[in-house]
Formats: structure tokens, C-alpha cells, sequence
């Protein structure tokens, strides 16, 4: 059944794919422009272009199109026809028509217009008269090397976290923690452009305006995006006036969330704000099947179920504003403040089995635990346009600063068959306590020259800032005693990087050719042992090529509706903190991890050929990609050491414990190709289908153990968006439906492979009120209770079948309304009390 889907809808995309093109007699046009904002030249991101037939024609045509973020738009495969009428609107701008006229006579099978860029002037009337243009920007919007997703259109997130959001997006899969890939890989998550030390659990859904994916960044971007950008750009709202949006929500298990957004527009100034509440809880529950070895022979046997109870709640509170020096000059503040607590309570049945499967002892253990995290983001930005639009030069300075504490609580119970003591009861106990600062400077010039010509170049410097601290002690009675697996750890990362784009025309090709250099260094040190670790790229003069990460797109418009492209990138991949961090993970007594300092980065050639085709009623992009990764970090899982064993037996870990680390192997090649289709039906039907099919390599040895492995898997995901509109019945009028389905087949790893998954969202929502300022939404997420995380793992040392789960199904009721009027003026209101205080005196 789950592969029925997949099949049926690639037979689509072939439809479409192999569609018989129109005749080269039939002409179309092409229209190109740019929106701007009369006040201050700057771009309208968002704005609706409509292009509708003139009364007086004879033929019926309308086409869409949205500004991207430089006030940019393209309306191509319209009909010849002598005039068309072209709306522009946008939320804070009310509307602007133009007419088109076309006299060509020349017999070319497509005219190009490019029409001056449009200025429009922000309206001064209430937030109900524009509160519906904002309704017909589409959910997705394709590019050759992006996808840009509105989150406004995902009913499911509403009220959750960016992880809710993720799950929205064709090419992102994310896994029982919440991690997210792209491809298979791990991209870089960024913030509104900038680096983040929040995790994406941490962002509140309701903040976010949109989600930009990169899958192959170009040298602009930072070089440790090997894996792609993930970029959340949260809402900041420039409307005239005061402009508001409220939301409360509720539903089970224990889910509690609400969010205020206020924005306030006067004159030269912009000020916004916003606050968010946001709680889940539930019972996840995992199991483990394990099969202990001795030269390939079982020697005995162990099963698990563990129940973890677990309740998270944060909250963020986020301001800003923006003075608009002239029309060309802006300066920009934003603070963010996020504080939360995660309590979690696992309790974990275990049984021990001997060679023949006959139960040997059993055992119970109870884990309590709690963590704390506050973080703060501040960004101070500078932005100056010259004598065009696309000329323009960005500054901006980002600090990110944050702190961490933990505690848990570690009982564990072990007991014969008959119910007497198998051994000692144990009691551990860990605290732990950490900061992280980051700061980030960068500079941005770009020129578009003439219609074809761009040149870029900026400088960045990144420096973080990590210190953990964690001790754990075995307890006994009244005493306790540090275990040897505490550690004090910090490190320090500075990537200083510049960069230069060029871009240009050769006959029918589009070119950027890119080159981007970067020196990067981490020092890190155990404290306790006073043992350094790290790297510096390039180590010296002769390792240049190290640090120099070149790109080139190529581009052929094969005609108005489609595109072909070639890419190729080279990037590095640094290790995570996690990853490097030395730290013994002993929360699961069968299944322990430790990061590993020795680390190195890792390289990635990434090439692509990207194929696009905008058509009638959607959209088609079609991708071939390879990365080959030098030094891939990889996971590695072996039986413990006897070494490692003895400084842990205070600490009840099972002398047949996994310990899973990470090494750097000798390379990871991947080969894939990805669809995706965005459909319209009807008026009010929209379907978006992907497909993502890898071949996956990978060779390492350790130990001189050949963990080298390759397979083949695929993860396919279906979104369908569907809105009633009828003025018969008031109780159906503006009901949408929204459901997501997605499926994970299983994936190779060096030692095993990982479990297939299938997971479905639902949500409906009902707008009402006058001009839908209010919305009632419903979801479910997680409808057949199935999202769970699974691996096998093969050696010749064990077999392990596992699974287990961080979120479970939910059920979410959320109330929003939008409020605010564009003719609010702070200033007069002030004046007016001035002056009648005066004459009252």
C-alpha cells in the first residue's frame, strides 16, 4: 500500500515530463518586472502580480506570479494578445494596475517585456482591506536553486515548533529528535541568514514567515553547508499603521500554546514585537532486541521496553525596529529571548536471557531527569541602496549568547528469577552546566550592473565560544563518588571568509563563477587533563587549496517555460559539538555514545543538473545529483571496552553495552535523483508530490575492521491542500483541508541499516468573521501513531533491532485573530494631547 502512491503519482510526473511541447509557430510573452516601495526604494517581497486579459480581447487568460525577496517577478507562457491588464497588490499597499500593449511584428515565437520597475505607496486604510490579498500566495514556490515555502499555508504547524514545519517541506525528512536532513545529508540551519544556537524544537512555528531551501549554496554562503541551507526567516511585519495577530491554543497530550504579534509603523520608524508559549508532553515508548556474540556464535540474549514520559515548555519573547534614515538608508535592531525546561521520566524493563533464551535475571531502571536553557539573539544590520535598487551594500553584526544546566537521576534495580537481589541497586547522578556565545560580522556588496552582469563580494568573520561542565557520582547511601567519565570541556571556532561572485552572459548561457576562501581553526581542551585537541584549514602556506571553495552555475533557458542547469560546489562539513564532545552518555545502560575530539572535517564536491518547468497550472523540477564526501563523519557503534567498562561499573552499564562514536571515513559517495511536482486542480485543489531515489556508498575501516557498506533507498512525500469556497453555505465558506503523508524506506549505514518509516498529518481550518480575520484550526499530527526511529545493526560482534520514539500523536485546537488599523497614528495622538494640555494651562 505504501508504495501504491509513489508509483501512481511518478506516472504524473512522466505525463507531464514527456507532455508534447507546444508548436514553435504559437507565440507567447514573457513579462518581467520589480516591485518597490515608493517610500524607500526598497524591494515589496510578496507583492501579487495578476495578469488578466483586457476586456475588449477575445481570448480569457490569467496568470500569477509573487515577488521573491528582491522585489523580483516573472509571468511567462501567456497567449499572444494585443493588450493585458496587469494588478499589483500587496499587504500595507493596497493596489496598482498598468496596462500592457504588444505590437510586435517581427514573428518571434516569444516577446520579452520588461516593464519599469513599479513603485507603490503604502495605503492608509484598515488592516481588513488587505488582510485577503495575502491569501493567494501560493504554499511552495519552485526555483532552479531554491524552494521558498510559505508557512502561513501549513495548517499542521500551526501552534508547533519549526519542527512541524520541516515536516511541510519536499526534500526535508526529519527523524524521531527532531534532526533534520536534506538528501540524506545534514544541512546548515540558519536564521533569518544568520547562524543560531537554537535548535529548531526551539523556534515557535507561529513566528516563522518562511523557509528557504538551498540544496547547493553558491560561494555567498557559508563554506560548512555541505549538506545544504535550511534558512527560517521569521515574520517582521513592515505594515503602516498597528497591526496585531493573536493565537491560543490546547489539546492533548498536555499541549498548551499561544502567541501575540504586534507591529506598529510611524513615519521613519518600525517597531514589532512578539511573544510565544509553547508545551507538549506525552509517552513515547521504545524497544530493543539484542543478540551478544563470540566468533559469530550467540552467546546469550536481552530485550528492552522503556516508557519515557517526557514534557517540554518554552517560551520567547522577540522586538525590533527599524529606522529608515532616507529613502535609501535603513538601520535595523532585533533582541530575541528564549528560556525553557525539559523534564523526562523513562522507566525501563529489561530482560536478560542465556544461550538457550531462558530468562537469567531481570532488571528495572528509573531515569529522572531535567534541563534548563536560556538564549538571547541580537542583530544590528545597516542597509544602504545607491542609485538602483540592485545596487545596494548590507552590514550586520549578530550575538548569540546562551546557558544550560542539567540534572538526572539514574536508579537501576537487578533481580534473579525468583525475585531475590542479582545484585547491588545502583544510584547515579549527573549535573551538568554549559555556555555558548557566538558573534558573527559580515558585509555584503552587491551590483547588478546591466540586465545580465552582477557582481558580489563580502566579508564575514564567525567566532563560538563553548564551555561544558559535567560531573556524575555513584551514590551509596549518604556518600557519593566521582565516576572517572566526568569531564570539563571548552572550545573555541574562528572561520574568517571572504568571498566574489560573478555573473555574466555567453551567448544563450547564463554563468556565476564563484570563489570563496576561508580560514577556519578550533581549539579545544579536557580540562580535567589538561588535553588539547583541534584543527586549523588551511595548517599552513602549502595547504592553501584547503580553504579555497570555488562554484559555478550554468544556466540554459530552453525556452519561457523552462530552464536547465549545471552547479558544482565544493564545501566543508566541521564536526558538531556534540560529536567532538568527550562526554559518556549513560541513559540507556545497553546503548551508550561518546563524542570523539579527534574529529576532522570533512570535504564535499557536490554537483547537480537541475531541470525546471513552469506550466500552466504548476510547476516541475526534476534534479540529478552526486556529492562525494572526503572524510565523511560517521557513525560507529562496537561492543564497550573492558577499559571503559571498568571506569562505568559504578554505574550499572552492562559489561555487553553498544558504545556508539563517530569517526571520519574514507568517503561517502552519493548518487541520487529528486522530483518534485506542484499541481493545481480546479480552483481550489492543490497537490505537491515528491520523490527523492539515492544510491549510497561508503568506505571506512577501523580497527582494521571493513566497515565499508552501499544500498539503495528513497523517501517520497505527498502534500494536498484543498479549499472550499462557496457562497451557498456560511458554516463550509473558506474550510481548508490540509493532509501530508510520507514515507522513508530503509536506508544502509556502515553497520546495518535503518528502519523504513510512514507518518501522516491532518489539519482543517475555518476562517471567519469579516475579510477572515479570525481562523479555527484542527490537526492532528502523526495520525496512525507511526513516527518512530529504527535501526539494525549487524557484526560480527552483536545484532541489535531497536526503535524508539520522542514525539508521539497529538491533537491540536487553535484559535488566531487578526486585528489592527493602518490609520492608527501614534504621533498625532500625541501632538493632539500636547496641544490640549497647553490651553488647558
Amino acid at each position: 500500500m505504501k508504495l501504491v502512491l509513489p508509483v501512481l503519482l511518478l506516472c504524473c510526473f512522466c505525463n507531464h515530463l514527456f507532455a508534447a511541447p507546444a508548436g514553435d509557430d504559437d507565440k507567447v510573452i514573457k513579462v518581467t518586472g520589480k516591485i518597490l516601495d515608493k517610500s524607500n526604494n526598497s524591494a515589496i517581497s510578496g507583492a501579487l502580480i495578476q495578469i488578466v486579459s483586457d476586456t475588449s480581447s477575445s481570448n480569457n487568460f490569467t496568470a500569477y506570479a509573487v515577488a521573491d525577496n528582491e522585489g523580483r517577478f516573472v509571468v511567462d507562457s501567456m497567449p499572444y494578445a494585443k493588450k493585458y491588464i496587469m494588478i499589483i497588490s500587496a499587504v500595507g499597499y493596497g493596489s496598482e494596475s498598468k496596462a500592457l500593449v504588444f505590437n510586435d511584428e517581427t514573428g518571434r515565437s516569444m516577446i520579452v517585456k520588461n516593464v519599469e520597475a513599479i513603485a507603490m505607496a503604502p495605503e492608509a486604510n484598515t488592516l481588513a482591506n488587505v488582510v485577503v490579498t495575502a491569501t493567494a500566495k501560493p504554499a511552495m514556490q519552485f526555483g532552479i536553486d531554491r524552494k521558498i515555502f510559505n508557512v502561513e499555508k501549513s495548517i499542521t504547524a500551526q501552534g508547533g515548533t519549526a519542527v512541524d514545519v520541516m515536516r511541510n517541506i519536499p526534500s526535508i525528512t526529519v527523524d524521531v529528535n527532531g534532526n533534520v536532513q536534506m538528501r540524506n545529508s545534514s544541512p546548515q540551519i540558519l536564521v533569518d541568514g544568520r547562524p543560531t544556537i537554537l535548535t529548531l524544537d526551539q523556534i515557535p512555528a507561529d513566528d516563522i514567515e518562511r523557509v528557504e531551501l538551498l540544496t547547493n549554496p553558491s560561494s555567498k554562503f557559508d563554506a560548512s553547508s555541505a549538506g545544504g541551507i535550511v534558512n527560517v526567516v521569521l515574520k517582521k511585519n513592515k505594515r503602516k499603521g498597528f497591526n496585531g495577530l493573536a493565537s491560543v491554543g490546547g489539546g492533548t497530550p498536555q499541549v498548551l500554546n499561544g502567541n501575540l504579534s504586534l507591529n506598529l509603523r510611524q513615519k521613519s520608524f518600525n517597531f514589532f514585537a512578539s511573544g510565544n508559549y509553547n508545551q507538549s508532553g506525552g509517552i513515547a515508548r521504545g524497544e530493543a532486541y539484542r543478540e551478544n556474540k563470540s566468533n559469530n556464535v550467540i552467546t546469550d540474549y536481552f530485550t528492552q521496553v522503556s516508557e519515557n514520559e517526557r514534557k517540554r515548555k518554552f517560551n520567547s519573547v522577540r522586538f525590533g525596529a527599524d529606522y529608515f534614515i532616507d529613502d535609501k538608508s535603513t538601520i535595523s535592531f532585533t533582541q530575541g529571548i528564549t528560556n525553557g525546561r525539559f523534564n523526562n521520566t523513562e522507566l525501563q524493563d529489561q530482560q536478560y536471557f542465556d544461550q538457550q533464551f531462558i530468562l537469567d535475571y531481570t532488571g528495572t531502571r528509573l531515569s529522572e531527569g531535567s534541563t534548563k536553557f536560556q538564549r538571547s539573539s541580537s542583530v544590528l544590520a545597516f542597509d544602504r541602496t545607491f542609485n538602483r535598487p540592485d545596487h545596494k551594500l548590507t552590514a550586520d553584526i549578530t550575538y548569540n549568547k546562551g546557558s544550560r544546566t542539567s540534572g538526572t537521576q539514574i536508579n537501576t534495580i537487578l533481580l534473579d528469577t525468583d525475585g531475590s537481589p542479582y545484585a547491588p541497586d545502583t544510584r547515579v547522578r549527573n549535573e551538568g552546566s554549559g555556555d555558548d556565545d557566538q558573534l558573527t560580522i559580515q558585509l555584503d556588496y552587491s551590483n547588478q550592473v546591466n540586465e545580465n552582469k552582477k557582481i558580489e563580494f563580502g566579508l564575514r568573520s564567525f567566532t563560538s565560544n563553548s564551555t561544558t561542565t559535567f560531573a556524575t557520582y555513584a551514590q551509596n547511601g549518604n556518600s557519593e563518588t566521582k565516576l572517572p567519565l566526568s569531564n570539563n570541556y571548552k572550545y573555541r571556532e574562528t572561520v574568517n571568509a571572504g568571498y566574489f561572485n560573478y555573473a555574466n552572459k555567453w551567448k544563450t548561457f547564463k554563468y556565476q563563477l564563484g570563489l570563496r576562501t576561508e580560514l577556519s581553526k578550533l581549539d579545544g581542551q579536557l580540562l580535567d587533563s589538561n588535553t588539547h585537541f583541534g584543527y586549523a584549514y588551511p595548517a599552513s602556506f602549502k595547504n592553501l587549496l584547503d580553504g579555497l571553495f570555488p562554484s559555478l552555475f550554468l544556466t540554459k533557458e530552453l525556452d519561457a517555460n523552462q530552464e536547465l542547469q549545471f552547479n558544482y560546489s565544493r564545501r566543508i562539513r566541521r564536526p558538531r559539538f556534540w560529536e567532538v564532545n568527550p562526554f559518556v552518555d549513560i541513559d540507556d545502560p545497553l546503548n551508550i555514545s561518546q563524542g570523539n575530539p579527534g574529529l576532522m572535517p570533512e570535504f564535499t564536491h557536490s554537483f547537480e543538473v537541475n531541470y525546471f518547468n513552469k506550466m500552466k497550472n504548476g510547476s516541475f523540477l526534476g534534479v540529478v545529483y552526486f556529492r562525494n564526501n572526503i572524510g565523511d563523519v560517521t557513525e560507529y557503534s562496537d561492543t564497550i571496552s573492558a577499559e571503559l567498562y571498568d571506569k562505568l561499573n559504578n554505574a550499572a552499564v552492562s559489561p555487553n553495552a553498544i558504545l556508539s562514536t563517530f569517526i571520519n571515513a574514507g568517503y561517502t559517495n552519493r548518487l541520487g535523483t529528486e522530483f518534485t511536482l506542484q499541481q493545481k486542480f480546479f480552483k481550489n485543489l492543490d497537490l505537491t508530490y515528491s520523490i527523492n531515489l539515492m544510491y549510497r556508498k561508503t568506505s571506512a575501516d577501523v580497527k582494521g575492521i571493513n566497515l565499508s557498506n552501499a544500498g539503495f533507498n528513497y523517501d517520497t512525500k505527498f502534500i494536498a491542500n484543498y479549499k472550499i469556497v462557496s457562497d451557498r453555505s456560511k458554516l463550509f465558506n473558506n474550510l481548508s483541508f490540509q493532509l501530508l503523508s510520507e514515507f522513508e524506506s530503509p536506508e544502509v549505514i556502515p553497520q546495518g541499516r535503518r528502519k523504513s518509516q510512514f507518518v501522516t498529518d491532518f489539519a482543517l481550518r475555518k476562517e471567519m468573521l469579516k475579510n477572515k480575520a479570525a481562523a479555527l484550526s484542527f490537526s492532528i499530527n502523526d495520525v496512525f501513531n507511526t513516527r518512530r526511529y529504527g535501526t539494525i545493526y549487524d557484526t560480527d560482534d552483536f545484532y541489535q533491532d531497536s526503535y524508539n520514539r520522542w514525539n508521539v500523536r497529538t491533537f491540536r485546537l487553535t484559535f488566531s485573530y487578526k486585528f489592527g488599523s493602518s490609520d492608527f497614528d501614534l504621533f498625532k495622538r500625541r501632538e493632539s494631547n500636547d496641544a490640549g494640555g497647553g490651553q488647558e494651562g
